[in-house]
C-alpha cells in the first residue's frame, strides 16, 4: 500500500472525515523524495471544541509510526465542518521544505 493510501485509510478510519483531501507534495522538494511530503485537509467533527494544537497531537498520534519513518513533512489543515464553510473550502499552500535535501 502507498504511503498516501495508509494516510487516508488511518485517517477515515480515525475521524470519519466529511472532507479528507490528502496530497503529495514529495515533487515540490530536492533529493529523490517521492512519498515524504503531504499535505492534509481534514474536515471532521471531531475537531469540535479542540484547539488546534489538539488536533495536531490527534492526527500526529493515529501517523505515529509513519512519522517516525518514511514521512518528513506533514501539512495539515484540520476543521470542522463549520470552519470549512467559513473559510470557502481554501486552505493556504504548504511551506517551502527547509529539509537536508535542499
Amino acid at each position: 500500500m502507498s504511503m498516501q493510501a495508509t494516510i487516508e485509510k488511518k485517517l477515515t478510519d480515525a475521524f470519519s472525515p466529511i472532507t479528507l483531501n490528502i496530497e503529495n507534495e514529495s515533487h515540490m522538494h530536492g533529493g529523490s523524495a517521492t512519498e515524504s511530503h503531504f499535505k492534509v485537509t481534514l474536515v471532521s467533527d471531531k475537531f469540535t471544541g479542540k484547539m488546534l494544537i489538539a488536533r495536531h497531537r490527534m492526527i500526529n498520534e493515529i501517523l505515529k509510526e509513519e512519522l517516525d519513518g518514511q514521512i518528513h513533512a506533514l501539512t495539515l489543515h484540520t476543521m470542522t465542518t463549520e470552519e470549512y464553510a467559513a473559510k470557502g473550502g481554501i486552505v493556504a499552500d504548504s511551506p517551502p521544505c527547509q529539509g537536508g535535501s535542499q
